[in-house]
């Protein structure tokens, strides 16, 4: 059925994955911002609540990011696809085994360390500016969220395991599994156990999102081995590329943290939700382009990279690149002009709270470029096996962010969240720079002159023409920002067209 399908629409393969990952993460973007309705209308009136919540997710996330999420996946994945194509599935499959038994352990026991010193951490790490009783309700929920993340240090690995296989169908409904389990919390479990509901959504939905692609591993001849050997050659081979990415991983999740630090201290309700919410806005494009065309590519560029073609290797990353500047910038612009309406009539906020929403999404939307170029950038040195290079150059964006954090609390307060969600655009800057150096090591320039000259066109023509219907065509505020967006979006499309199309040559 698949080669028949590349052969009528004329696709690669990886241009169909990227095509199913693209469209199985926009349906579980639609669940993500449903389950965020119900939760801003239940607590829409004690946003200091949400505040403590999204805090609360931070640590656990982080840990997951670390120890079995990106950090393992972007190392893992290469490794395993060289012992698919130089090996067999059984030793691949041994391997995974061997990671994902360490990742485990590893996990529970920095959980148990968290959940025993969770209240120090909330006060002086997560949140010092709130105040004790906010702090204690902090620590209780990253308690229980710790939970969540033992199960995806698992199901984190199951994904990179599958991605390797070439598999993307059960990967890609996984996060829509982990959506309908925190839409059951929040509607079913809030009305008995109050916001601490909200947590035991996000531990079903972690079940959920490990459980839905057990049938795959069972397709693919999984074998568990159950080994904690650490003098194991591939387990090793596999520690020796995956710490620096663990640190790399560090390097981004202390931006996480540090966001949520800097927006206690603003003295501004509702500050950590707006750049919740805000960040969770942007990601919509960001994940449906950027994460899904990154995501598919790795395994790809591994192979190629296997075979040390870096004229192949180079020509892909560039294909890929062009799609993903001729689309971030328009994007950004044309849903920038018909934000507000739209944040207040999803998340029901009153005004105040609307504006900040809007304005701290608008300064994210500034950095959606740097995103979703980022997302490629560190998978071609992840593919070549190249896993220091990530690593240096996330210290400076470390240090960037940081710097201008610092600016936005003690000079720039006024301004607050959107100045703080500004700060990534350090991103941009790191993702240049990673793929200045990507083009000096294989001795090939990137060209991506053109995508840049139609992206900023088709986002000053697309902002424009969403922004003049939005103000002035007849009818209420939502309709005629939707209508503005779709024009304007369908326009910017036209122009950057001959970019686009590379998406299907990929």
């Amino acid at each position: 059925m698949i080669p028949a399908i590349l052969e009528k629409f004329k696709l690669t393969r990886t241009s169909l994955n990227a095509l199913l990952v693209i469209f199985l993460f926009g349906i579980n973007k639609i669940l993500a911002f449903v389950h965020t309705r119900i939760i801003s209308l239940q607590y829409r009136d004690e946003v200091h609540l949400l505040d403590t919540f999204n805090a609360a997710n931070n640590l656990p996330d982080v840990l997951f990011a670390l120890i079995s999420g990106g950090a393992l996946s972007m190392a893992f994945i290469p490794l395993l696809t060289e012992y698919l194509t130089q090996k067999d599935r059984a030793a691949a499959w041994d391997l995974f085994s061997r990671v994902a038994n360490l990742a485990f352990v590893v996990t529970g026991s920095v959980a148990l360390i968290v959940a025993l010193f969770a209240e120090q951490i909330a006060s002086r790490v997560i949140a010092p500016g709130f105040p004790p009783e906010q702090l204690d309700l902090l620590a209780d929920l990253m308690r229980l969220n710790l939970v969540a993340t033992v199960i995806f240090s698992i199901s984190g690995l199951v994904m990179a395991s599958l991605q390797a296989n070439q598999h993307f169908l059960a990967p890609g409904l996984a996060p829509s599994a982990y959506n309908l389990g925190q839409i059951f919390g929040a509607v079913f479990l809030v009305p008995h156990f109050g916001i601490q509901g909200l947590v035991y959504g996000v531990i079903i939905g972690a079940l959920m999102h490990l459980l839905i692609q057990v049938p795959a591993l069972v397709k693919y001849g999984f074998r568990w081995t159950p080994s904690l050997d650490l003098s194991n050659s591939g387990l090793l081979e596999a520690l020796r590329l995956m710490w620096p990415r663990l640190l790399t991983m560090g390097g981004i999740q202390m931006i996480v943290i540090l966001r949520d630090n800097f927006a206690s201290r603003l003295q501004q309700d509702g500050a950590v939700t707006a750049l919740t919410f805000g960040w969770m806005i942007m990601q919509v494009p960001q994940t449906i382009i950027g994460t899904a065309i990154a995501i598919v590519m790795l395994p790809a560029l591994s192979e190629i990279a296997a075979r040390k073609d870096w004229t192949a290797f180079m020509q892909t990353v560039e294909r890929a690149l062009r799609v993903l500047i001729a689309l971030s910038l328009p994007i950004a612009a044309v849903m920038a002009t018909g934000l507000h309406p739209l944040v207040r009539g999803v998340f029901g906020f009153g005004e105040e709270m609307s504006q900040l929403v809007t304005w701290t999404t608008r300064a994210f939307l500034l950095t959606l470029l740097g995103y979703n170029i980022h997302e490629l950038a560190g998978r071609s040195f992840y593919a070549r096996k190249e896993p220091l290079i990530p690593l240096f150059a996330v210290l400076f964006r470390v240090v960037l962010f940081s710097i201008m954090g610092l600016l936005t609390i003690n000079f720039l307060r006024p301004i607050g969240a959107p100045m703080i969600a500004l700060a990534e655009i350090s991103l941009l800057v790191e993702a240049t720079l990673l793929y200045i150096l990507l083009s000096r090591r294989t001795e090939h320039t990137l060209q991506v002159g053109r995508p840049i000259t139609l992206g900023i066109l088709a986002a000053a023509v697309g902002g424009t023409l969403a922004y003049l219907i939005a103000v002035y065509l007849p009818g209420g505020a939502i309709s005629t920002a939707l209508i503005g967006i779709t024009t304007g979006g369908l326009v910017a499309l036209a122009i950057i067209w001959t970019e686009v199309k590379l998406l299907f040559r990929l």
